[in-house]
């Protein structure tokens, strides 16, 4: 079904990769959300489309907009309403409805949105749009509400649905919601439509009152209101539910493109013949195994186990008895029952504590110690307590002292955890039904999805600020290439089940149509070929490659300074608006009334009332002196800001329109000056980073930097596919120092490509060699310290006596990603620029060069750049 429709999202999809939607995020966002949330990618996208579907007037929109984002578990669907409700209040809404099925849920999108003190808080402790201080308010209803916050109701479908039922004092009715707009959010959508299998046809008015068509009454009350729903299992196989979504799912991102992106843990099934309290024991072993890894990288991390039984909460209650009783008689004897485990998995960590010099003794102590009643947590009540519920929704905070939670159900939608590690299912029963998987095992397998949420950690070497390049990657999986690295353990989600060949064909299965598993993932050996190892280059040659540094100001000391800054050299202008106009008849094309005014003023921020500037500064909080010495160590007052030549002194505002009365309105002089530091702090917040790639290169043997490496690659993709031409081709030349390339089509037609360039030009050099980059290597971009890992490293050795060596980083790159990662290109293509020919050794010498992408289709274009620079930079 996703392939056959023509969905909204397919066609978005086609605007956005030709550039036809803008990609650049409103400040009203990216300023307001909570700086610790990273904005992803995909989220960017999702942003990009809502707004594009907002402001323009393409063929299948809808009167009213209505629109569904589909994006997986763990995605961060609560951030994109964050962030859609900043920019629709930009945009003047005021009033915004959230609903969901689940009470549990509002408590949690409660907390995210209203308390500063969670960890989890989305907004900013302040939120300034436009200039101007932003409340939120939570609200009962709509009536009486200050037009000036941002107001919301927090409410589940079915108080919702009783409220417009019935009457009742404060509660929300129909006429709340007349005659002002409404941004209704829905989350958990999957749960609302009830209606439309059986009543899609009927006019709305002949339906039985119902969840659905209640918010449609709602949605309909006013031709502005705007229904936004969000869900992560989005029925596409209904017929009714594609008709009625067709022109709606704005944004498909599901769990397989989550877990591609790397944003997931790696899901492994632990299987084994224990009986239940062995495999409780056995995962607990594996729970500390991960904390003490953790903890020998610097990482804090609490890992947190669940146990989970089938269907009745007094079962879960035994097992947390059991549990308890296990953990008070255990002894080392109990802990070397353990060591007989088949699972690599489990002999791994055994081989773990052996180095630490962790005895069985002592694991049973520690094991003791960390799995106290008091650390464990039963959650099986329908309506939980507030503070069971805050210990759930705080899991990874640092004070949080819970450790194991025994539950049935009640964790299976809305939980937000990233620090599950261990879930051990607690029942060897199935209830498959037709070989197929039963409710019972389909619900497992998205249990297992939402707890595969990646856990945010970046790698201890040169970790320093939260923008250093190693951290990056900090909310992905950073070890697929390298599957036996010891921290590979912290991005994977173990499931501990009974040994049942029939049972984990069923959760395979169900956890592969999730696709939270990758059915077609296959391993591949990356290996160097014994004869690149045996030459010259691999035994004594290096790589030159750059590192990242923090940005240094201290040459900045005025505005003119900084290159990017577009407000310096020219006029702010602005401006005010008066009321005139006229009256044209159209078809004598004459003017009944004519009052234009064209009149212009340029005035300098100095000749400005000192108080209007500096009220206007007050308004905005980045302009504080210890943010503007951030950029502008040299700064010595805000007064010296205000005044000086240097900074706001050298600017001017040119007013235009009706100027009359400018010189008594001080309120249009305010919102001048309002408007210009806004783009001020716009431009600096997006321009200026706060580290840099070095220009100077330094040496690093090639020998320490190219390793064996294990590979995951997709059988539905062409790295996988093994008797292509190039896999044949790289195997025998010996200028290609793997034994395989495992790489993309781009990649593949380069290899062959560079194969007839090399038999062309061979003559010239005494050695090439090229070299995949499969994670070996990183340079970082001179503008902004941004990591990035060329494909290939390219290296010629002159020939003719000439001791002369060639370093290229190469990139190929498909048609529809070449515009996304021009910043990659562009970075390339300054190396040759920033980095001058030197002699790097005595009586050697080294060229860095960095091509631009190359692309099949542009081949010829690319051989003739390669030919012209390597005979420029001789």
């Amino acid at each position: 079904m996703r392939d056959s429709v023509s969905f909204l999202y397919k066609e978005l999809n086609t605007l956005y990769d030709y550039g036809m939607i803008d990609k650049e995020i409103p400040a009203s966002i990216t300023q307001n959300l909570n700086s610790q949330f990273e904005i992803r990618d995909y989220q960017e996208k999702a942003f990009a489309r809502f707004i594009y579907c907002f402001n323009e007037d393409f063929p299948n929109k809808e009167e009213r907009l209505h629109l569904l984002f589909n994006m997986a578990t763990g995605s961060g669907k609560t951030l994109i309403m964050a962030g859609l409700i900043l920019y629709l209040y930009e945009q003047g809404y005021r009033n915004f409805l959230f609903y969901v099925n689940s009470k549990n849920i509002i408590k949690k999108t409660r907390d995210n949105f209203l308390n500063p003190n969670t960890s989890k808080h989305l907004f900013n402790n302040e939120i300034y749009i436009k200039g101007k201080r932003v409340t939120l308010t939570e609200v009962e209803n709509f009536d009486g509400v200050n037009e000036n916050d941002i107001n919301i109701c927090f409410t589940s479908i079915h108080q919702l649905h009783s409220d417009m039922t019935t009457e009742r004092e404060n509660a929300l009715t129909y006429e709340n919601f007349a005659d002002k707009k409404i941004v209704l959010l829905s989350d958990e959508a999957h749960h609302m439509n009830v209606q439309t299998k059986t009543q899609l046809d009927l006019p709305l008015i002949e339906q039985k009152p119902n969840w659905e068509n209640t918010v449609e009454h709602i949605f309909n009350s006013n031709a502005e209101n705007l229904l936004l729903e969000f869900t992560a299992t989005h029925d596409y196989e209904n017929p009714d539910m594609v008709e009625k979504y067709r022109n709606k799912v704005i944004y498909r991102y599901d769990l397989i493109d989550f877990r591609n992106d790397r944003f997931s843990k790696e899901i492994e099934i632990v299987r084994s013949n224990f009986d239940q309290q062995d495999r409780m024991l056995q995962a607990i072993i594996l729970n500390y195994f991960k904390q003490r890894v953790a903890t020998e990288h610097k990482i804090s991390l609490k890992p947190v186990i669940l146990f989970k039984a089938q269907n009745k909460i007094v079962q879960s209650r035994k097992d947390k008895a059991d549990f308890h009783n296990l953990i008070d008689r255990l002894t080392g004897s109990h802990i070397d029952r353990i060591r007989i485990s088949e699972v690599e998995l489990v002999r791994r960590a055994f081989r773990f504590f052996d180095e630490k010099g962790i005895s069985s003794e002592q694991l049973a102590r520690n094991l003791k110690s960390y799995f106290q009643e008091r650390y464990c947590l039963l959650v099986n009540s329908k309506v939980v307590d507030e503070d069971t519920h805050v210990l759930v929704n705080t899991l990874e905070d640092q004070d949080n002292p819970i450790r194991a939670i025994f539950a049935v159900k009640q964790l299976d939608e809305g939980w937000d955890v990233l620090n599950l590690f261990d879930i051990v299912r607690c029942y060897n029963t199935r209830d498959t039904k037709s070989n197929k998987p039963g409710s019972t095992t389909l619900s497992e397998a998205q249990l297992i999805g939402r707890g595969a949420r990646y856990f945010p950690f970046t790698l201890t070497e040169n970790n320093d600020g939260p923008n250093a390049p190693e951290n990056i990657d900090k909310f992905r999986r950073k070890f697929d290439e390298n599957p036996n690295h010891e921290l590979r353990v912290l991005e994977e989600l173990h499931y501990h089940s009974m040994e049942n060949r029939r049972y984990i064909f069923e959760i395979s299965s169900a956890l592969q149509d999730t696709g939270i598993i990758d059915e077609t993932a296959v391993t591949r050996e990356l290996q160097l070929k014994n004869s690149f190892k045996e030459t010259n280059l691999y035994k004594y040659g290096v790589i030159w490659l750059n590192e990242w540094e923090p940005r240094d100001y201290q040459n900045v000391a005025s505005f003119e300074d900084l290159a990017d800054l577009t407000v310096k050299g020219k006029n702010h202008e602005h401006t005010i608006y008066g009321g005139s106009g006229g009256v044209t008849t159209a078809m004598e094309n004459r003017e009944t009334e004519e009052d234009y005014n064209t009149q212009s003023e340029n005035i300098q921020i100095v000749d400005i009332e000192q108080n209007i500037v500096q009220s206007a500064i007050a308004r905005n909080p980045f302009f504080t002196f210890d943010s503007l010495k951030r950029y502008f160590p040299h700064l010595t007052s805000m007064h010296e800001f205000r005044t000086s030549e240097n900074y706001l002194g050298g600017l001017a505002i040119t007013f235009k329109g009706n100027l009359s009365q400018l010189e008594d309105n001080p309120l249009e002089k305010l919102r001048a000056c309002c408007n210009l530091l806004d783009i001020i702090e716009s431009e600096l917040r997006t321009q200026i980073t706060d580290y840099q790639g070095t220009t100077d290169f330094h040496e690093e043997r090639i020998s320490a930097i190219f390793t064996d490496k294990t590979l995951k690659v997709s059988t539905e993709t062409p790295r996988a596919d093994e008797h292509h031409e190039s896999e044949r081709l790289v195997k025998a030349e010996k200028w290609f120092a793997f034994n395989g390339l495992y790489g993309t089509s781009e990649e593949k037609a380069f290899v062959e490509m560079l194969n007839t360039w090399i038999a062309e030009s061979k003559e010239n050099y005494e050695y090439i060699y090229l070299l995949r980059n499969e994670r070996h290597f990183k340079i970082y971009n001179f503008s902004d310290g941004r990591a990035f890992e060329p494909d290939f490293a390219l290296f010629l050795g002159k020939a003719n006596g000439e001791e002369l060596t060639y370093q290229l980083f190469i990139e190929p790159k498909g048609k529809q990603l070449i515009i996304q990662d021009q910043w990659k290109e562009d970075f390339l293509k300054e190396i040759c620029v920033e980095c001058h020919p030197i002699t790097f050794i005595e009586n050697s010498k080294y060229r860095v060069i960095g091509m631009p992408f190359y692309n099949s289709n542009r081949e010829n274009e690319f051989k003739r750049t390669l030919n012209e620079t390597l005979e420029k930079v001789r």
